[in-house]
């Protein structure tokens, strides 16, 4: 078998197998909304009040982006085998997207809270916009572990219910 042969039979495969039917698809979507509706019960715990934007807001405990490509790497790993490259890749990715998460992310969200400082001592003095910047754009190193663990038990419950 040639490899246009072998591309062609992985295509048709591929083409036979919908997309709904992929489970890494529904556990990394399922840590995510975990992680979110976690940080709305932690919100409610803090403030006594419910809020429903915390489901889509970013920063915050736990790590949603942390704890869905933690889920999608676990999943992969689980169905294509950790020693994979295609584990490999879901893995790098998580590892890129928890780095960010807890410091590109995190530094954003620190400089918009002392520009946001800034623009109140101006205000005081000058007429300027009251709009401002959002802080919470990151996460703590405790908050990506967190969501760590969210996305790999939410991979591991999952596919011990629904795995063929």
């Amino acid at each position: 078998m040639n490899a246009e042969q072998i591309l062609d039979s992985d295509l048709n495969m591929n083409a036979e197998a919908e997309w709904y039917h992929n489970l890494a698809i529904w556990v990394a979507l399922a840590a995510w909304l975990a992680a979110q509706a976690m940080k709305m019960i932690v919100n409610y715990i803090k403030h006594r009040r419910i809020d429903f934007s915390t489901l889509v807001s970013t920063g915050g405990m736990p790590s949603a982006h942390s704890a869905m490509v933690c889920g999608l790497a676990t999943s992969v790993g689980l169905q294509a085998g950790f020693g994979t490259p295609l584990f490999a890749t879901t893995l790098a990715f998580a590892i890129v997207v928890m780095f960010d998460a807890q410091s590109v992310r995190r530094a954003a969200g620190l400089q918009a809270k002392i520009l946001n400082q800034m623009v109140e001592e101006l205000f005081r003095d000058h007429k300027l916009s009251e709009q401002k910047l959002a802080e919470l754009l990151g996460h703590t190193r405790l908050e990506v572990f967190l969501g760590l663990l969210t996305g790999i038990l939410i991979a591991l419950g999952i596919h011990a219910h629904f795995a063929p």
